[in-house]
């Protein structure tokens, strides 16, 4: 169940906000998201995967809120510890990401290129 929306950490770019698909957090313009429904959580890690600078925690109980501190998580180095599980890797807290869209370049020397538009090889 989500735990902690760390605001040291969060950088409030609203992707736990898009990727939750139970609705948990409201987005609050330049603050960090709160979680309004955590007794919607489904404990999907969702949020915390997808959060570039850890600033989320989960806890694996489904069953309820643990009332686990954030500076109990920190000093455990749980921030971003499913998603190192995983194998991701995630930025540094505070650290913004620019993340660029890839670009495909196709070239083709025309001579390959029939008047109808197909391959003529």
């Amino acid at each position: 169940m989500i735990e902690i929306v760390s605001a040291d950490r969060c950088i409030e770019c609203d992707i736990c906000v898009k990727v939750c698909p139970a609705n948990v957090f409201d987005s609050v313009r330049k603050q960090p998201p709160v979680i309004a429904r955590q007794e919607d959580c489904q404990t999907c890690f969702l949020c915390e995967i997808y959060c570039p600078t850890d600033a989320l925690y989960v806890a694996p109980c489904a069953e309820g809120p643990t009332g686990i501190s954030e500076a109990e998580v920190e000093a455990a180095g749980f921030f971003g510890s499913y998603s190192r599980a995983l194998g991701w890797r995630r930025g540094k807290p505070g650290e913004q990401k620019t993340i660029r869209p890839a670009t495909f370049v196709l070239h083709h020397d025309r001579s390959d290129i029939s008047p109808s538009g197909g391959f003529l090889k």
